[in-house]
């Protein structure tokens, strides 16, 4: 499959994310052994006027690579018409033994990119650029993440062979299936649902504080990690067999198509948009000390925390619209 359009453009999209990366990698070491806002000499300007340039390629690129998680799935879901069993995602990415791996290694890309851009509009916003440093090394940690999640792509679709028979989704989120899949599918709705109704009320309650104090704000983004979990557990264990109205259809993937209202959309765009923001909120609380920040992280975390907790609760609002329209009830 490595030469069908959509993959094509996906592996070279991320590849050449990758190379971008690298260069921007380079220019972080510079910046991590020469840089000194003090210094007025010319290798400290040629960095000031350097880092405009690399911090908006930055940009482009991990923003491209927030889009490229729905591309990908959006891909594997089109492709399941090639293969024998499959009815969605589900089907194309266990045609191969990369697929949920790449699947997981381009959601940890979004929260990577997401935290290292919002690290990056606040640092920006700073005389004297405060978290440059920590921002490029942060940058560095990540990169093998990105190159690791490219690598496995390119993997997984020059894997794909269109004359494989594959389970559908039917069997893989199921009591009868094995792994993390067939765990969650088996899990009870309703005290998942409970689960997922108390994280949330702690994310809540959490908002406040996280404003204010950098502890509070790396609680919350330890607590957002852990909704984040939960949620998808509820969405596969209960969320979709009410959606669909049939108590043994668990699959995650399914919500996403035409004969369901893209209801998936709904819930994913706000659950991964809460999330990151809320992920985002810890890093740059660590700087609310340093002077030229001293009025900008105060605001930028209450915008981030307000954002995160509206996103969250869009998501439970469509949890619970989802459940309480749904034909099905479930015990």
């Amino acid at each position: 499959m490595l030469f069908h359009p959509a993959t094509m453009a996906l592996n070279l999209a991320s590849l050449a994310n990758v190379a971008a990366l690298v260069l921007a990698a380079t220019f972080g070491v510079r910046i991590l052994r020469h840089w000194n806002i003090a210094s007025g000499s010319e290798g400290q300007l040629r960095l000031e006027r350097q880092t405009y340039l690399v911090s908006t390629l930055l940009g482009i690129v991990l923003a491209a690579e927030l889009v490229s998680l729905f591309l990908f799935v959006y891909t594997a879901d089109r492709l399941s018409v090639m293969f024998v069993g499959a009815m969605c995602a589900v089907g194309t990415l266990n045609a191969s033994v990369y697929g949920f791996p790449a699947l997981g290694l381009k959601i940890a890309c979004f929260f990577a990119a997401a935290v290292w851009l919002l690290m990056n509009a606040v640092d920006n916003r700073g005389w004297d650029y405060p978290m440059i440093r920590a921002k490029y090394g942060v940058l560095l940690l990540l990169l093998p993440l990105f190159a690791a999640a490219a690598a496995v792509q390119v993997a997984f679709f020059a894997d794909l062979k269109g004359d494989v028979l594959v389970s559908c989704c039917s069997k893989l989120f199921t009591a009868g299936g094995s792994g993390v899949s067939a765990g969650m599918a088996t899990l009870p709705p309703m005290e998942t649902l409970t689960a997922l109704g108390i994280v949330l009320a702690v994310v809540a309650t959490m908002a406040w504080p996280a404003r204010r104090s950098p502890r509070w704000a790396l609680a919350y983004a330890a607590v957002c990690a852990v909704l984040f979990a939960v949620a998808i557990a509820a969405v596969v264990s209960a969320v979709s067999p009410y959606i669909y109205e049939h108590p043994h259809h668990h699959c995650p993937f399914c919500l996403l198509k035409a004969e369901y209202g893209y209801i998936g959309y709904a819930l994913y765009l706000p659950l991964f948009g809460g999330v990151a923001l809320g992920l985002g909120v810890a890093p740059i609380q660590a700087f609310r000390t340093r002077e030229s920040l001293a009025l900008v992280v105060p605001a930028a975390s209450r915008g981030l925390v307000g954002a995160s907790v509206a996103l969250l609760l869009v998501f439970a609002l469509v949890v619970t619209a989802t459940i309480a329209l749904s034909g099905l009830r479930l015990t």
